[in-house]
């Protein structure tokens, strides 16, 4: 995984897709069984990137694969 700056405030992720589906993994679990420790407010934020990765994700999946050759 490589971190770096985009511009402040913002940070460009490079993953390997197993090591981005972790990190999703992960949050999904936060997200269904949250501890009580954890604020509402978190939570929310936590679920509406979710929601956005699935509306990303499927546009990615309709899009062509660099495979492919497009």
């Amino acid at each position: 995984m490589r971190l770096e700056w985009a511009r402040p405030g913002v940070v460009r992720a490079t993953a390997h897709a197993y090591e981005f589906a972790a990190m999703v993994a992960a949050a999904r679990l936060v997200a269904e069984s949250a501890s009580p420790e954890i604020p509402p407010e978190a939570l929310e934020q936590l679920r509406q990137i979710l929601d956005e990765y699935d509306a990303q994700a499927e546009r990615l999946r309709e899009a062509p694969s660099p495979v492919d050759g497009a």
